[in-house]
């Protein structure tokens, strides 16, 4: 038997999306930076070292001296002789003029004028010791440093952007429908 019948055919709706990604570019230049460094400045002065030797001294223990001082050394020891001749002359005739007190003045100024001095031996060392003088000035260095700063120059870049949006397209893809039949409907 044939029953009638009502037959739906539906169709849903679909939505077409395409989308298109944003994209972004980011670039960093790196910065643009110059460094110098002045070499530092020094300065040095010296003042040079002084020695002094004096040889004067050890040269006149050798008898080897310059002319003028020889004479000098001579003329002194002239002088001093004279001198101790004449206070032995005058201490002799004391005693001669004081004759008549006891002793015999006479006998011993000839004794002692007729013998020589007693020679005394002993070690003389030729020239004798620190006969040489010395002096001596270090010498005096003054170093003065000046430090130069570096000179450091920093130009900097902006970072470089370039954005592209995105997009989004949204359309109907199928629309919907809906089909109604009807079968033996008249049968």
């Amino acid at each position: 038997m044939n029953i009638p019948q009502i037959r739906m055919q539906s169709q849903m709706a679909q939505i077409e999306i395409s989308q298109t990604a944003a994209k972004q570019y980011i670039r960093q230049p790196a910065a643009e930076i110059s460094i110098q460094q002045p070499p530092a400045s020094l300065s040095i002065q010296t003042t040079p070292s002084r020695l002094q030797i004096d040889q004067t001294q050890a040269w006149e223990d050798m008898n080897l001296m310059h002319i003028s001082r020889l004479n000098e050394k001579f003329a002194k020891e002239g002088l001093r002789a004279v001198q101790e001749g004449m206070a032995k002359k005058a201490a002799q005739g004391r005693e001669l003029m004081m004759i008549e007190n006891e002793g015999a003045p006479v006998i011993e100024q000839a004794m002692t004028n007729s013998q020589d001095p007693v020679k005394q031996l002993g070690i003389n060392f030729i020239p004798s010791p620190f006969s040489v003088k010395i002096n001596y000035q270090p010498s005096d260095v003054e170093i003065d440093v000046q430090v130069n700063k570096p000179v450091i120059e920093v130009e900097r870049n902006n970072p470089q952007i370039h954005y592209e949006p995105g997009s989004v397209d949204i359309r109907m893809k199928q629309f919907q429908e809906l089909n109604i039949d009807f079968i033996n409907l008249y049968a």
